[in-house]
């Protein structure tokens, strides 16, 4: 029975090659519609990824990592007073304009931390240091984007906001689909840039009933002009004052997470903690359920298999319509229609097989090729890899079922007419 399915399938080449171009074609879809998804869902929280914190703490009104109010960098050092609390650091991370010498402006998310610090650093530096961040106006920048930043090497010079910047070094896979390019930086740099060409104006409260100061910086635009050719001084130390947009915890050893962000919250006046799992869940689902995205490419992975479903079912129609009398002279001779059954399963079975591997090479090839040249991840892992090859033989066992109706009204004594 196998070599009569081998030999079904083989018969004619050409619609052979047509029916396993289709299921390439559906394969190689839902391969790539399934790794744009999950590759989607692991960049939106690369940034958490860069860290080593146990505890992200922001203010109470954070709807996802890039959507959340400052706060103030007074709430680091009240965190490395509460009882379980290791280590205490901040992260700046913020929208600014990007204005290089040549080409059109665009915009980056500015990422300031503490260079010396040990919860926050970008991975996979291909070129300079960390340490060179701690020069002033100093930056780093992913080299997938290069040409949309149009920079090309260390040394360049741009404007951030309003402020110079040179560039020391270059990062590989730290960007995100749903985000403008990251730019690393010192925390003294960052806030300088997010505040240049604005004026600070602090102001302190008391709230009725409370014994706490409460500060904030507002700003407001500055007249001096930027484009000055003098060079400007180093930036100032942050103070207490300045605005922050996390709060990274590292935990003492053996310390209970849950409890430890339940006394974070009480010391550190409206914020939200999260554990890092908890932080990555939040922002994965927020992308994956209140936007249109997972529906879109779910959209498109249900069609590939809706075209791959017509393609498999016509081809397996068509095949078991021109050996109709082969299938008759067996049922003539006592085989069972099971036996005709597996027949027809098995040329669906070699069907999918030999339409996913070549499919998952190609789709390996372009995640790859598309990770090293635009940035972006196309996450193909072996879970995935294992469902869509389910999700293949399913829809090609599926379209068999069609092609047995054929089979299974066929009246043996037809086969011996003239």
């Amino acid at each position: 029975m196998v070599s009569l399915a081998r030999k079904n399938l083989l018969e004619d080449i050409l619609r052979f090659l047509v029916a396993q171009a289709g299921i390439m074609f559906a394969v190689t879809l839902v391969t790539l519609q399934t790794g744009i998804f999950n590759g989607f869902t692991r960049s939106a929280t690369q940034l958490i990824e860069n860290s080593d914190a146990d505890i992200w703490v922001s203010s109470d009104t954070l709807v996802q990592l890039e959507l959340t109010l400052p706060i103030p960098l007074s709430h680091v050092l009240q965190a490395r007073t509460v009882e379980g609390v290791e280590r205490a650091e901040a992260l700046i991370f913020n929208g600014a304009s990007w204005r290089p010498p040549v080409g059109e402006i665009s915009r980056v998310r500015v990422v300031g931390f503490d260079p010396n610090g040990q919860l926050f650093t970008p991975q996979n530096i291909t070129q300079g240091s960390v340490s060179a961040l701690q020069q002033p106006y100093s930056i780093m920048v992913d080299q997938t984007h290069l040409d949309s930043l149009n920079v090309k090497k260390i040394g360049d010079m741009v404007e951030v906001n309003s402020l110079p910047a040179r560039i020391v070094g270059f990062t590989r896979g730290n960007s995100s689909i749903v985000s403008n390019a990251f730019m690393f930086t010192s925390l003294e740099n960052g806030n300088a840039f997010l505040t240049s060409g604005q004026t600070a104006n602090l102001s302190c409260k008391l709230p009725s009933g409370s014994q706490e100061l409460i500060c904030t910086n507002t700003y407001s635009r500055s007249p001096e002009n930027s484009s000055s050719s003098q060079p400007p001084s180093a930036p100032n130390q942050l103070v207490a004052s300045d605005l922050i947009t996390y709060v990274l915890i590292r935990a003492e050893s053996g310390q209970d997470l849950q409890a430890l962000k339940k006394k974070l919250e009480a010391a550190l006046p409206n914020t939200r903690a999260y554990t890092h799992d908890e932080f990555i869940e939040l922002n994965q689902t927020f992308w994956q359920r209140r936007t249109g995205i997972g529906f879109i490419l779910g959209l498109g992975a249900a069609v590939g298999v809706i075209v791959g479903v017509i393609i498999v079912g016509q081809i397996l129609y068509s095949s078991v319509s021109d050996h109709l009398k082969e299938f008759g002279t067996l049922k003539a001779i006592g085989a069972s229609d099971w036996t005709i059954y597996g027949v027809i399963i098995e040329q669906a079975l070699w069907m999918a097989v030999l339409g996913y591997i070549p499919s998952m090479v190609l789709c390996y090839s372009v995640a790859v090729w598309t990770y090293t040249t635009q940035g972006i991840l196309i996450l193909i892992t072996p879970v995935s890899a294992i469902a869509v090859f389910g999700v293949t033989v399913v829809m090609c066992v599926g379209s068999a079922i069609f092609a047995i109706q054929k089979v299974t009204h066929l009246d043996p004594a037809a086969v011996f007419k003239a």
